[in-house]
């Protein structure tokens, strides 16, 4: 099979691990800087071109950073034009980049969600913490990654300046409920067609609530409950991620998801896991890829 993944740089762990599991099993691998991409939108004709080569795969891996999630997604769309099968589609990486619509689809479906609250205006800063039970509460930019932009405020008149302050510099932010009996902690579980194949615990360093491995916290494998492990692969369906990084809280109501990550990196989850985790995407890509077969049914 002749695999084709989407990346910004080849050395990135996450990128050799997959051309490392793809070549392992006998596939044509290559890696794709998607932003030297460029597209002929031609009737019947889609291609994607790179330096004056058309590039044609069985399959795409879409490693596409936040940052370029326009262009990257549109790459992603013109290969799923041309009948090429991706791991994860447009539509499904630009619905979970989207915190507010994820969250909103994940609730309507009646997944559990910490208490949020989302406002353009700061006239009622009091009603929107009053929305999520008061401080102390979590700040939110909805453009935020790997724990940047996320504010714990621990009273109300903090909160107030904080979200006045992300109000005056045109953001969008969410409101949240602290989940005070996580202590710092949260859950990784890595879902791939449908399963969850690995899954880790993730630990902040003393006195921070992030528990980002790249902010300094620490993983370890951990055996989740049926409840969590639905509750992950149910995440992943309802926005159309077939490969997802599902985080979770432990709540005393039961697990609660934070966010669903379509591009989630593998470096952490293996490292405390021991599992090739690599290897179980290029093994579902193995039984799912299909030419043509790229129709997102999710709604929303």
């Amino acid at each position: 099979m002749r695999i084709g993944i989407l990346s910004r740089k080849a050395t990135l762990y996450s990128t050799s691990r997959l051309r490392e599991a793809a070549e392992a099993r006998g596939h044509e691998v290559r890696i794709v800087d998607y932003l030297r991409c460029y597209m002929n939108i031609a009737s019947r004709r889609p291609k994607v071109i790179l330096v004056g080569e058309e590039l044609d795969f069985d399959a795409v891996i879409p490693r596409i950073g936040a940052s370029h999630t326009f262009y990257g997604s549109a790459v992603v769309r013109q290969f799923e034009m041309m009948g090429v099968f991706p791991a994860n589609e447009s539509q499904a990486i630009n619905r979970s980049r989207d915190k507010l619509r994820s969250l909103q689809l994940l609730a309507r479906d009646g997944v559990g969600l910490p208490v949020t609250g989302f406002a353009h205006s700061t006239k009622d800063v009091d009603g929107l913490m009053a929305v999520v039970g008061g401080a102390p509460l979590i700040i939110k930019l909805l453009e935020g990654t790997q724990g940047i932009g996320v504010v714990l405020t621990e009273t109300p008149k903090a909160a107030e300046s904080v979200i006045s302050a992300f109000r005056q510099l045109d953001a969008n932010i969410l409101v949240q409920e602290f989940i005070k009996e996580a202590g710092g902690s949260d859950i990784r579980a890595f879902v791939v067609g449908g399963k969850v194949v690995a899954s880790m615990l993730r630990q902040g360093p003393a006195g921070e609530f992030r528990s980002n491995i790249h902010r300094g916290g620490s993983a370890q494998k951990v055996k989740l409950s049926p409840e969590e492990r639905a509750t992950a692969v149910r995440a992943s369906k309802i926005l159309g991620l077939n490969v997802a990084g599902v985080d979770m809280l432990r709540s005393n109501h039961g697990p609660v998801v934070m966010e669903v990550n379509s591009s989630p990196g593998l470096e952490g989850i293996e490292t405390s896991t021991g599992i090739d985790v690599a290897g179980k995407v290029i093994e579902f890509l193995e039984k799912s890829a299909e030419r043509g077969k790229t129709q997102d049914r999710a709604k929303g």
